[in-house]
């Protein structure tokens, strides 16, 4: 006898709100779309309605799609994908991040997990995480200057020495 042990990503059929939140569909995934005002709140009925695994945790930058249909005009979003083992669902959450405030609460106490993850979006995109245990830069020098994955970044500077890495 064989278990299934799919991860279902249905997007329910009711309201278009759950947690409080403006949902959305991606494709049969569910997508919750909190405020920064109650971005924790939402982890925090996530966790406790089993969606206690924290898969990726990354940004976007929208400077040039700033007018889409339906979405803050906010420059940045962060993204979580989130999964219930006991559930076998999945669910994604954004929320905007305006670039006048580039900052969002940690889910660090919620989900240890995303230690290095929200430390990549601060070292690439420049979006600090209030309450972070270690905020400093992951990937590039401590002594580099803007984010690499904003789009408004400059190609074509001087060749970076990554940490670790042999000289």
């Amino acid at each position: 006898m064989s278990e299934d042990t799919a991860v279902t990503n249905h997007a329910p059929e009711s309201a278009p709100t759950r947690y409080g939140c403006h949902v959305t569909d991606s494709r049969g995934q569910v997508v919750i779309h909190p405020t920064r005002e109650n971005y924790v709140a939402t982890l925090k009925a996530l966790v406790d309605d089993s969606f206690v695994l924290c898969t990726d945790l990354t940004a976007v930058d929208y400077s040039t799609y700033a007018s889409r249909v339906g979405k803050p005009s906010e420059r940045f979003e962060v993204v979580l994908n989130l999964i219930s083992l006991e559930r076998r669902e999945r669910i994604r959450v954004r929320v905007a991040v305006p670039e006048a405030d580039a900052t969002l609460p940690s889910a660090f106490d919620l989900y240890p997990g995303t230690e290095a993850m929200e430390r990549e979006v601060y070292d690439m995109f420049g979006i600090t995480f209030t309450g972070h245990p270690d905020p400093s830069r992951i990937l590039m020098p401590e002594d580099w200057n803007g984010h690499p994955l904003r789009k408004d970044y400059a190609i074509g500077r001087i060749p970076v020495q990554f940490k670790g890495s042999p000289s």
